[in-house]
């Protein structure tokens, strides 16, 4: 559909006429198109309606997989009525006293329905049974603050007391600086839980979604038994600017990029969002030790 055909039908959709002839002279309306009608793909720069990106699980043409809600990724994964949250109303402080923190929090909760930016439990995927986290970037952009830190640290913990594998959906853009130092120790504290998951001889898979960076890319998100990405995602430390800026040095264009990790061995296996819940229940079924 080109531009031309999309702007046609959002003015159909909403009543709207370019021009109307009123006693032979032409009158121009103006045309209020609500910031919501079309969707631009950070990947390819290319525009599409909102509504068709939707329909095709929030993928672009391009191959670009959009970021999702906890809810929305929990949706497509876990077998229905099947999840059972952990520590559902679990919520930060303010530790070193941020300015206004407290508000920031309480806005976010009310906007995204959720208490912090990850959300943890036990499901099953096809009928295997695991334990996930999935994390959320509309909540801080996901970054990890004690609360988060906290929540990850105590779901590997509970797998590793019911003997069951761990999924993370991971999404971040770091560490929460709100929280100064606290929020850094959560890359000691997640990272000591993965391992005594790991010492009882228990699966971790890892899912990269767009963006993985920072302290999270620095601990947990990158300690899994295989790591799964979607395609066209960000996944790396520092941004692209920093690191170019520091080693002065141009940097390829799919620096970071799923696809380039790949190709480097960092990444196991890129999947396609559709076949992602299929891939999930083999690996489950493949490991599991019943």
């Amino acid at each position: 559909m080109g531009l031309e055909d999309m702007l046609n039908l959002v003015k159909t959709r909403f009543n709207g006429t370019e021009k109307t002839v009123e006693n032979t002279k032409v009158k121009e309306e103006k045309i209020n198109i609500p910031p919501d009608v079309f969707y631009k793909c950070p990947r390819c720069q290319e525009t599409t309606l909102v509504e068709d990106f939707l329909s095709q699980g929030k993928v672009c043409k391009c191959g670009y997989h959009g970021r999702m809600t906890a809810k929305e990724r929990l949706m497509i994964t876990a077998d229905k009525e099947s999840f059972v949250e952990y520590d559902r109303n679990m919520v930060s402080l303010n530790p070193i006293d941020f300015p206004k923190y407290e508000e920031k929090v309480a806005e976010l909760q009310e906007q995204t329905g959720l208490k912090e930016a990850v959300i943890t439990g036990e499901c099953t995927i096809r009928n295997n049974k695991c334990v996930v986290g999935i994390m959320d970037s509309n909540f801080m952009m996901a970054s990890m603050g004690s609360v988060v830190g906290e929540k990850i640290t105590r779901a590997f913990e509970k797998a590793t007391e019911k003997k069951l594998p761990v999924i993370m959906f991971t999404a971040s853009g770091g560490a929460r600086m709100q929280e100064g130092i606290i929020s850094l120790m959560q890359m000691a504290k997640t990272s000591g839980a993965v391992k005594r998951h790991n010492d009882a001889g228990l699966l971790y898979i890892v899912v990269i979604t767009d963006p993985t960076t920072g302290g999270v890319t620095a601990s947990f998100a990158s300690l899994g038994d295989i790591i799964i990405a979607e395609p066209k995602v960000m996944f790396g430390f520092a941004g692209r600017r920093v690191i170019q800026d520091t080693i002065r040095q141009k940097l390829p264009d799919n620096f970071q990029m799923s696809e380039m990790l790949l190709e480097k061995g960092f990444v196991d296996i890129i999947v396609e969002r559709k076949k992602m819940r299929s891939v999930l229940s083999n690996l489950l079924r493949l490991h599991s030790v019943d």
